[in-house]
């Protein structure tokens, strides 16, 4: 195949624009077909967004908007057909990437765990600002949730996810690479392509692996020192904006019982297997509703 292109995609940040994150890459075959293929060049996966505005001599036929979810390293993409009897494929197009999927198809109703173990009584409250989440700045809109707890107590898991960052006292590394700028955070990509930060929340025994997928009702570590409540913030890009899109989540408050938690209320903790096994597959039940 001869190539004759290859893009570097610089994704969006909120701190600054990230360098070779993503090459996007195409090559014409040995019948004049475009394969398009990316390398994802950091260790956690990203979302990929392709926009065709021109296009000769061949038909695109994915599903639009174009969102391919690519894991770290090479990914195959697609393949534009030339058509019968014409020139080689002939385009413009633009590129964008994003650290969750901008076309996340939410489910609101979804029924997340209250993070803390079984049998304990925890009190929300009201999250005043979530200020350092983005540096210096907050968002124009968000929504949070907080629960108060001691230091020291044990965090799980509200719902099934790929552990995409875990952020200790202090920040280390290239700003570039960070999902937020709190410490003592761990991030999850969920299944539906969102994102959920725990904030205040250490993985003091390092016990946590980037990559690691995590499951409802599992410990994924602790309140960390001298803090005395956690917040979660669940939140996707989205592609009309640069703004992230949070979310409110409704807690397992009782079995069969959904809320969106708030002050007034004093939370007895269930974990229902039911719940916690919605996302799993029969070899994750097996191994961990036992």
């Amino acid at each position: 195949m001869n190539k004759i292109l290859s893009f570097v995609l610089f994704a969006f940040s909120f701190f600054s624009g990230y360098p070779q994150l993503i090459e996007v890459q195409a090559d014409y075959n040995a019948v004049g077909d475009c394969v398009f293929s990316a390398h994802n060049n950091t260790k956690m996966p990203l979302f990929l967004n392709i926009d065709f505005a021109d296009l000769e001599n061949t038909t695109f036929n994915e599903t639009l908007p174009y969102i391919k979810k690519l894991t770290p390293g090479f990914n195959s993409l697609f393949t534009l057909q030339r058509d019968v009897d014409a020139d080689v494929p002939r385009f413009n197009y633009q590129i964008k990437s994003y650290r969750s999927d901008p076309a996340a198809n939410v489910d609101l109703d979804f029924p997340y765990l209250v993070p803390f173990a079984p049998g304990s009584n925890v009190s929300p409250f009201n999250v005043e600002t979530i200020m350092g989440f983005l540096g210096n700045s907050e968002p124009k809109s968000w929504m949070a949730s907080g629960f108060k707890a001691e230091a020291g107590t044990p965090v799980y898991a509200s719902r099934k996810g790929e552990i995409v960052e875990i952020a200790g006292t202090t920040r280390t590394g290239d700003p570039q690479f960070w999902y937020n700028a709190w410490p003592n955070s761990i991030t999850v990509l969920q299944p539906d392509g969102t994102l959920i930060c725990y904030k205040n929340v250490s993985d003091r025994n390092n016990t946590l692996k980037l990559g690691e997928t995590v499951y409802p009702g599992q410990t994924i570590g602790e309140v960390a020192r001298n803090e005395s409540e956690i917040v979660i913030l669940i939140y996707q890009n989205t592609l009309s904006s640069t703004d992230f899109l949070f979310i409110i989540p409704q807690f397992v408050t009782a079995p069969g019982k959904l809320q969106i938690v708030n002050p007034s209320m004093n939370i007895e903790v269930v974990h229902p297997a039911e719940i916690r096994g919605l996302e799993m597959s029969n070899k994750e039940k097996r191994k961990f509703l036992k």
